[in-house]
C-alpha cells in the first residue's frame, strides 16, 4: 500500500462522510484503501450501563468500515448497501478507545465480504465482525 493510496482513499472516505451515527459516536478514519481500512472508536459516550462497551458500538465500528469499504470498491455510479452482518463478542473493553481494522474476504462485481477485528488498547481482540455487501447501480447513474 502506497501513502498515495492511503492518502487518495482517506481524502475520498473524508469527503463522503462517515454518517450522522458514526460521528455522533466519535469515530475516527485512520486508514482508508480498498484493502485496508482502519477506523478508532473511543469507549467513554460508547458504553452499557454498567461501564462496559456496548457490543452494538462494536457493530456501528464494523458496519461503518465495511460498508464503506465497499462503497471505495464499487466506484463512481455503483452503490455498496449491507445485506447481511454479523458479530462475536470476546472481550469488553472499559477505558481508552477501540480500534477496527477491516479487511476483504471476497471483493465481486455485486457482492463483497468484510472482516472487521476490533481491538483494545492493549491489542486484544474485542470483536469479530463480518459484513456482506451488494454492489447496485446507484439511483439516478
Amino acid at each position: 500500500m502506497t501513502e498515495t493510496a492511503t492518502s487518495a482513499g482517506l481524502d475520498w472516505a473524508t469527503a463522503r462522510g462517515m454518517g450522522a451515527l458514526a460521528q455522533k459516536m466519535g469515530m475516527e478514519f485512520l486508514e482508508f484503501t480498498t484493502e485496508r481500512c482502519v477506523a478508532t472508536l473511543p469507549v467513554e459516550g460508547n458504553t452499557q450501563p454498567v461501564g462496559l462497551m456496548h457490543g452494538g458500538a462494536y457493530v456501528v465500528l464494523g458496519e461503518s468500515l465495511g460498508s464503506m469499504a465497499a462503497n471505495l470498491h464499487a466506484g463512481p455510479g455503483r452503490l455498496a448497501v449491507g445485506v447481511d452482518i454479523n458479530a462475536t463478542h470476546t472481550r469488553s473493553a472499559t477505558s481508552g478507545v477501540v480500534t477496527g481494522v477491516c479487511t476483504p474476504v471476497h471483493l465481486g462485481r455485486s457482492i463483497t465480504v468484510h472482516e472487521i477485528v476490533v481491538s483494545d488498547d492493549q491489542g486484544r481482540r474485542c470483536s469479530t465482525i463480518r459484513i456482506t455487501n451488494m454492489i447496485k447501480d446507484a439511483p439516478g447513474a
